[in-house]
């Protein structure tokens, strides 16, 4: 009867992951988190008995085991059968807030499949470890006591698995993705030439390759808002805004990329526009057009932006396999400009700024050195969607007011550091900023923000908090489960539409870059125009956010 009670907690973690999270989930997605749900309950209860059964701590046998198992069935099949049954309104509450169309049936029976199937994939992978570990530690009894062949057996299974997962399976697939996402680089149509403006990166006048650009950095160089269609929407004079992109493919060398990156500025004037935005990309080196559009249209085009590509893998896995590779390339990008910009005149220097979304966010941040610039401070900077590990990100919600909510903290009273979503401005509060302004943008049902490793067996600071509009209110904390849910939403994280989780929009990066940027002869009108004209997609080069 013992084999009852695994089972049993591992339905009761599976309806568990039927709660709502971060962000909406469908059938497949929920299949899979309840089907491993079940297997992480089924596995520690079967590690917790075997434990027991080492200690010799004596277990209930007969009809006292039948009739414990009976006592806990009851309550666990009524909380199955209760999540099961509110399921889909917990899923079309969420998918409401989100402005997502409801789903109209359950689909019990597909969920329960797919569930199914992933359980037993994982059972019997937990099966063949078992039997790897049943192996070691009887060859290692034959020479050592049991209970050492035991505790070394385990501990050799554990580096076997982690060798074949990590160095094997997971090395694999890495290089398999990298070289999708590389070969995805260059998709682009074979009928678009190089930029003929000289003043263009990839142009022929240009140290950097159009070749070796990649679709990312095309896109950027080559789909921004232009001086005609500015001017047009201000009605008055504008200039070509400067953008500047240096692809992974250019060189091996973080710092020749970025060496690379400082001559072409210097080439087309960069250093002599009003606005200077030194950028960190996406993992896959993605430039949200949303944020750069609008600051482009704010300051009559006088805007020069230059970022470098690090990586070819969608953030989350870049996040976790090419960590370094995203700071390094920052960090020298950073490192150089802002030691040509010191060396500049005070009068002729460029507003500089520095900027990232996701994982660009980070990697960004971890350029910003307060030593190096504590005597000639930046303008300011705006990270969107700063991703959980972020240092500098940590440091400030440490800091920040007591009775100030976690998702949209105080610090200092929003002299320097401020926070904004897309419920709450920058200029909110109507204090006085700074002179250099650092603005986190956050939605509170972005995952990348607000994972949390801990949530294995700790509820997060910011579940304890009254939920933001964009967050459900039946979210709850359940060990596990929890960080198996955050997990899906962190894979998921841009499944949303424009405005929740991961997606931020063009009307928040306009209120932000409002706020930090400070533009000459903009108001809320022109502000609210803006956004209107963006929401409808009306203005050349100005898009919502993906």
């Amino acid at each position: 009867m013992v084999p009852v009670l695994p089972l049993l907690v591992g339905l009761l973690l599976a309806a568990a992951s039927l709660t709502p999270s971060l962000i909406p989930r469908g059938t497949f997605f929920q299949g899979v988190l309840a089907g491993a749900s079940m297997a992480m309950g089924h596995m520690l209860t079967q590690f917790v008995l075997a434990l027991w059964r080492s200690l010799e701590i004596p277990v209930l046998r007969g009809r006292w085991a039948v009739a414990a198992h009976m006592l806990v069935a009851l309550p666990v099949l009524a909380t199955l059968f209760f999540c099961i049954a509110h399921a889909r309104g917990w899923q079309n509450g969420l998918r409401e807030r989100m402005g997502l169309p409801e789903l109209e049936v359950a689909n019990t029976l597909q969920t329960a499949v797919v569930a199914l199937a992933v359980f037993l994939v994982l059972y019997v992978i937990g099966l063949l470890i078992q039997g790897l570990f049943n192996l070691l530690r009887r060859r290692l009894a034959r020479h050592i006591p049991v209970r050492s062949a035991n505790v070394l057996g385990l501990l050799l299974c554990a580096i076997l698995v982690l060798i074949v997962t990590r160095d094997g399976m997971v090395n694999a697939g890495l290089r398999m993705a990298d070289r999708s996402y590389a070969a995805a680089q260059y998709l682009t149509h074979p009928e678009t030439p190089p930029p003929a403006e000289p003043w263009k990166p990839g142009s022929s006048e240009s140290p950097i390759s159009w070749e070796l650009m990649g679709r990312p950095g095309r896109n950027f160089v080559l789909n921004g808002p232009s001086a005609q269609a500015i001017a047009a929407f201000n009605g008055r004079p504008a200039k070509e805004p400067l953008r500047i992109y240096v692809g992974l493919a250019q060189d091996s060398d973080p710092q020749v990329r970025a060496g690379l990156a400082l001559q072409e500025m210097q080439r087309v004037g960069a250093f002599e526009r009003k606005v200077l935005v030194v950028s960190s990309p996406t993992g896959t080196g993605w430039m949200d057009p949303a944020s750069y559009d609008a600051l482009e249209y704010m300051h009559d085009g006088d805007v020069a932006t230059v970022a470098v590509q690090y990586s070819y893998l969608q953030s989350p896995l870049a996040l976790i396999f090419e960590t370094d590779s995203g700071l390094d390339q920052a960090e020298a990008l950073m490192r150089l400009v802002y030691e040509h910009w010191a060396a500049m005149p005070d009068n002729r220097r460029p507003r500089l700024y520095m900027h990232g979304i996701s994982l660009g966010s980070w990697s960004s941040m971890h350029a910003f050195n307060v030593f190096q610039m504590m005597n000639e401070p930046i303008d300011g900077a705006l990270w969107a969607g700063p991703p959980f590990p972020s240092t500098l990100w940590n440091q400030a919600n440490a800091a920040r007011e007591a009775g100030s909510p976690f998702v949209l903290p105080t610090v200092d009273d929003g002299r320097v550091i401020r926070y904004s979503s897309q419920y709450a401005t920058p200029l909110r509060s109507g204090r006085d900023w700074g002179r250099m302004r650092v603005l986190f943008m956050q939605y509170a049902s972005d995952p990348i923000v607000f994972y949390s490793p801990t949530a294995l067996w700790r509820e997060p600071v910011w579940m304890r908090e009254a939920k933001a509009p964009d967050v459900s209110p039946e979210l709850s904390f359940t060990p596990i489960v929890t960080q198996l849910q955050l997990t899906v939403d962190l894979l998921r994280s841009t499944s949303t539409p424009p405005g929740y989780g991961h997606n931020y929009h063009v009307r928040d990066y306009i209120d932000a870059w409002s706020a930090v940027t400070e533009p000459e002869g903009w108001d809320e009108t022109a502000a609210e125009r803006l956004k209107a004209h963006c929401g409808h997609g009306e203005l050349v080069g100005c898009e919502n956010g993906s």
